[in-house]
């Protein structure tokens, strides 16, 4: 029987079923060489880069200000109605430099009680936008004004929206915008602040052997400390938040990076689990990183969010190869890569799943992924090593090349290649 374990990859029985598995290089390892570019604007720098409605820039972030509009919204998933002070700002049109088949954004802000944010795509082409706005998202850290929350529903001749993720189906998509709405209740003490937001957009894999460039030596032979956390622990406690522990592998994931960085909860955040079970900390993830429309914790862009709540930069993209992923390893930073296969396509991993969280924490001397995959009885089995090839496959036909990226500010990127995805 097939196991899913949250929705890592997002409508995961159609998103990527029409593109091909990477195919192996002469004398390497798959890869897949496509066209991917992400990024970021930063605020309060790049306010002025785009277009600020009812909007302040503060030292962190922009503001609802003064001049903010006021909207009333009703919460599908509570009933609630209230009025709100709302500000926007929309990005400036960003060429990524060639025909994309899809969009992933991901943004860090605050959301002070009774506040939210709205984040909608859309796509331009010569020129001109060939697609309308899509929702993305409405996200809030707490539930406090709207139950955080992709927007289904939304699909035409242009384009789809798989929660998290924008499909381009029937329009030319060159570049895109983005639009981030900050929403604060008229009695809310205290405004949004919205800090990054930026787009990863991304050709289908082709299945061709171009090269993407070399890796980092340097990661071959290093494994990261990462902490080990079994999400089955879960299994038979709380229910809530998308069935429980079988389904939290992007939390669970999440988790360990936190703590790996040790920027986790602090145990007032997650007293009220209760009873607290093995690990509360995951349980208080789950919860916060939680979709209420599609009812599982695995939305991309809502996982790097909750994320930066606790003071880490943090955001979704896409990587072509291993080779890239070496260059994290190599700076360290571990990844959060999402896959899909079935048993025995992957060896060492005997399940299967249309869509899975784990931790790329290093490689051995060989160059083989060494894998914290929280699906694992206890914490002793997390740890994995899984030979690189049938892995990499795995990851960029399953997702292609989903990576949450999670550092302090301390700890730099690696240097991007020529065409940036980070």
């Amino acid at each position: 029987m097939q196991k899913t374990f949250g929705y890592a990859m997002l409508g995961g029985d159609d998103r990527h079923a029409q593109q091909p598995l990477v195919t192996a290089v002469p004398g390497g390892f798959p890869m897949s060489g496509r066209d991917i570019a992400y990024h970021r604007f930063r605020f309060p720098a790049d306010r002025d880069r785009g277009r600020a409605d009812g909007l302040r820039a503060g030292t962190d972030g922009l503001t609802p200000d003064g001049d903010a509009a006021r909207v009333t919204h009703t919460d599908p998933h509570s009933g609630t109605t209230a009025e709100y002070a709302a500000g926007t700002w929309t990005s400036p049109v960003t060429p990524a430099g060639f025909a994309l088949t899809e969009l992933v954004p991901s943004w860090t802000a605050d959301t002070p009680p009774g506040c939210w944010l709205r984040v909608e795509l859309r796509g331009w082409a010569d020129g001109t936008a060939t697609t309308g706005w899509y929702e993305l998202g409405h996200w809030a850290a707490d539930e406090s004004a709207v139950h955080r929350a992709s927007v289904p529903g939304q699909e035409d001749d242009r384009a789809r929206v798989a929660a998290d993720t924008l499909r381009v189906t029937g329009a030319a998509v060159t570049g895109w915008q983005v639009r981030v709405t900050l929403l604060r209740r008229l009695d809310a003490p205290a405004g949004p602040v919205l800090r990054t937001v930026g787009v990863v957009a991304s050709t289908d894999p082709t299945g061709g052997a171009e090269a993407t460039g070399a890796g980092d030596a340097g990661a071959w032979g290093r494994v990261l400390d990462v902490p080990r956390y079994a999400q089955r622990l879960h299994a038979a406690g709380e229910t809530r938040w998308g069935g429980g522990g079988d389904s939290w592998c992007s939390p669970t994931c999440v988790s360990m990076v936190l703590d790996f960085w040790g920027a986790g909860p602090a145990p007032d955040r997650y007293a009220w689990v209760a009873p607290p079970g093995p690990r509360p900390q995951v349980v208080h993830a789950a919860r916060h990183c939680y979709d209420h429309a599609f009812g599982g914790p695995g939305n991309w862009p809502f996982n790097t969010a909750y994320a930066a709540t606790h003071g880490v930069d943090a955001f979704v993209t896409r990587l072509r190869s291993l080779a890239e992923a070496e260059r994290f390893v190599a700076a360290g930073i571990p990844l959060i890569v999402s896959a899909a296969f079935t048993a025995g396509q992957v060896p060492g991993l005997d399940y299967d799943t249309r869509g899975h969280l784990m931790v790329l924490a290093g490689f051995t001397a060989d160059g083989d992924p060494v894998l914290n995959d929280p699906y694992a009885p206890d914490d002793e089995r997390v740890r994995r090593t899984v030979p690189r090839g049938p892995f990499e496959s795995a990851w960029q036909a399953g997702s292609g090349g989903i990576a949450y990226v999670l550092r302090p500010e301390s700890a730099p990127l690696p240097p991007p290649p020529a065409q940036a995805n980070w």
